[in-house]
C-alpha cells in the first residue's frame, strides 16, 4: 500500500518573515523536494532527505503552536502528491492555509483552499521558464505574486510583467536579494530597489525578510 503522507523536511514555529501577512505567528510546514535550483536560494536544506510523516502526525505537530495561520513551503511542495490532501486537513482543522510555489507545477487542487504566494522565478535565478503562466487562471484576488530581485535585469523584467497587463489582481511583491560576494547573483541595494519602484511608479508592495532582520539569515520565517 502506498505511503500516505508527506516528506517532510522541518515543522516550525515562527514570525511569517514574508507576504503580506508579514509578522504574524506562523506554523511552517516545509516539504522536502524542489524540481529548480536556484542561484539564490536560501532553502537548498530541503532539497533532499527529510522524514515521512502522516497527516495526521503533522497535525499533531502544529498543534501546540496555538497558531491561526500554517504555510505550507518547500522546495516545492505542490511535487508531493498527497500535498492537497494536506490542505484539506489543515482548513478542515480551522487553520488558513498559504502555500508558497514556483508556479510551474499546476494548483487547480489547491488553489481553492489556500493562499497562493507564487514566487516567479527572475532571470539571475538561472530558472526562468515561462511554465507559471499556465497557472494564471487559477489565482485569486486574495493570492499574492512575488519577484525575487537580484539584479537590475530582474527588476527591468519584473516591471515588464507588471506592466504588460497579463498578471491577475493579486498583489504583487518586490523583494531584494542582498549581494553576496562569490555569488552567481550580483544582489541588490534594497534602497535602490525602493527608489526605483517610486520612480516607475509601479503598484507593487515592496519587503523585506522580517525574519533575517530580526534573527539573521540562518533564521526560518518563511
Amino acid at each position: 500500500m502506498a505511503f500516505q503522507g508527506l516528506l517532510i523536511t522541518e515543522i516550525f514555529h515562527s514570525l511569517q518573515g514574508e507576504s503580506t501577512l508579514i509578522g504574524l505567528p506562523f506554523a511552517f510546514v516545509r516539504l522536502t523536494g524542489c524540481n529548480l535550483r536556484c542561484s539564490y536560494c536560501d532553502t537548498t536544506h530541503a532539497f533532499k532527505g527529510g522524514h515521512k510523516m502522516s497527516i495526521a502526525e503533522i497535525l499533531s505537530e502544529i498543534q501546540p503552536f496555538g497558531v491561526r495561520h500554517v504555510l505550507v513551503t518547500g522546495g516545492e511542495p505542490l511535487l508531493q502528491r498527497n500535498t492537497p490532501e494536506l490542505v484539506r486537513a489543515l482548513r478542515e482543522a480551522g487553520y488558513l492555509v498559504s502555500i508558497e510555489t514556483h508556479g510551474e507545477v499546476g494548483i487547480d487542487r489547491v488553489a481553492s483552499d489556500a493562499r497562493i504566494i507564487m514566487d516567479i522565478k527572475t532571470p539571475s535565478s538561472g530558472m526562468s521558464r515561462g511554465g507559471f503562466e499556465q497557472n494564471f487562471t487559477y489565482l485569486k484576488k486574495s493570492d499574492e505574486i512575488k519577484f525575487v530581485i537580484a539584479s537590475r535585469e530582474d527588476f527591468v523584467w519584473a516591471c515588464n510583467w507588471v506592466k504588460s497587463g497579463k498578471l491577475p489582481a493579486c498583489e504583487i511583491l518586490f523583494s531584494p536579494v542582498f549581494p553576496d560576494p562569490g555569488k552567481t547573483y550580483p544582489g541588490v541595494d534594497p534602497v535602490w530597489l525602493a527608489e526605483e519602484i517610486l520612480r516607475e511608479k509601479i503598484q507593487v508592495r515592496f519587503q523585506l525578510q522580517l525574519h533575517k532582520t530580526l534573527w539573521g539569515p540562518g533564521r526560518q520565517g518563511v
